[in-house]
């Protein structure tokens, strides 16, 4: 995509959370997580490239034993749209046998890629399998998938920011966009 392009799909899109809420859904993120998980030191899964940024803002928050790791699943290869294969980029060099993982994704669309990694970390041995997402989009398309813990809520459209990515662009911008309803092919 070319500078303009981007500046414009930027310009016309509108906010829907500002670093406050998005700061208070991380704190009660952890709270959440916290009264769940404490006393199990976790295995924190953060799925690359889109949960880079709420894991890092939630794990400040987190103030218990734990391990890191990542994994990398996408759908989205760089689009707007998830396709039907699901792509393993990359798994966790730490074993999960018998381990509570808490698995941390920036968005829950339509629930492939996280029943994927959660029938992955079972597969592994997974006493526990916790999920967070950052954001849970609102339609009826795709996997009855559940996340453990949500922090905030959109309705069906194409969002970006705090992690999640327009075509590649916009991960790094500290609040969540959706793109103009009249745009939403650019």
């Amino acid at each position: 995509m070319l500078p303009d392009d981007l500046a414009a799909v930027r310009d016309r899109a509108e906010q829907l959370y500002g670093p406050d809420e998005i700061s208070t859904a991380l704190d009660h993120m952890a709270k959440t997580i916290t009264a769940e998980l404490a006393n199990t030191m976790p295995v924190v899964l953060c799925n690359l490239t889109g949960a880079i940024l709420p894991t890092g803002h939630l794990l400040t928050r987190l103030d218990f034993p734990l391990e890191i790791d990542h994994l990398h699943v996408t759908r989205y290869r760089g689009d707007t749209t998830g396709g039907d294969r699901i792509d393993w980029l990359g798994k966790p060099r730490i074993l999960l046998t018998g381990r509570t993982v808490l698995l941390i994704d920036d968005i829950l669309d339509e629930g492939h890629t996280l029943n994927a990694v959660i029938d992955y970390c079972r597969k592994e041995g997974a006493e526990r399998v916790y999920s967070a997402v950052l954001v849970k989009k609102h339609h009826e398309r795709g996997l009855p998938v559940v996340a453990d813990c949500i922090g905030l809520e959109v309705d069906d459209r194409y969002v970006f920011g705090f992690g999640m990515d327009y075509k590649g662009w916009f991960r790094n911008l500290n609040g969540i966009y959706a793109v103009n309803r009249n745009k939403e092919n650019t």
